[in-house]
């Protein structure tokens, strides 16, 4: 499973906006090594929203991401040309945030299910069907 940057930070956070079903898809998924990911762009995104003030961490941001990225059943995915390609063939009216597009594409070259709450990226999933998603808020 690649999680989206706001569900990685909902789960290293314990946050209640992760709903039931999902919590329990993300802790089986983290008794398997590599069972969980992120992307190397949600690592860009955190440090940026908290640079910008619209994240807030309650341990300094190069810090949290260390340690969020040394549990044993996470992995991190580059983005590589493959995944930069096909998140620049994603419209931009489809998707607007680059990130998210970023998301999408490594998700599909990695062949994971994308958790995630954003309702432009659920919505984008269910018209295309090109990307599998997990809606993070159930």
């Amino acid at each position: 499973m690649l999680l989206d940057t706001h569900v990685w930070v909902w789960a290293v956070g314990r946050d209640t906006r992760l709903g039931r079903r999902a919590r329990r898809r993300l802790e089986t998924a983290s008794t398997r090594p590599g069972g969980l990911a992120i992307a190397s762009v949600s690592i860009f995104e955190v440090a940026a929203l908290q640079v910008a003030g619209r994240l807030r961490l309650a341990r300094p941001v190069e810090q949290w991401i260390r340690e969020a990225i040394e549990r044993p059943a996470l992995r991190v995915f580059d983005l590589d040309q493959t995944a930069a390609a096909d998140a620049g063939l994603v419209p931009a009216l489809e998707l607007s945030d680059p990130i998210d597009r970023c998301l999408v594409a490594v998700a599909r070259s990695q062949r994971r299910l994308l958790v995630t709450a954003d309702r432009q990226i659920l919505d984008y999933a269910a018209r295309t069907r090109l990307v599998t998603v997990v809606d993070a808020r159930h």
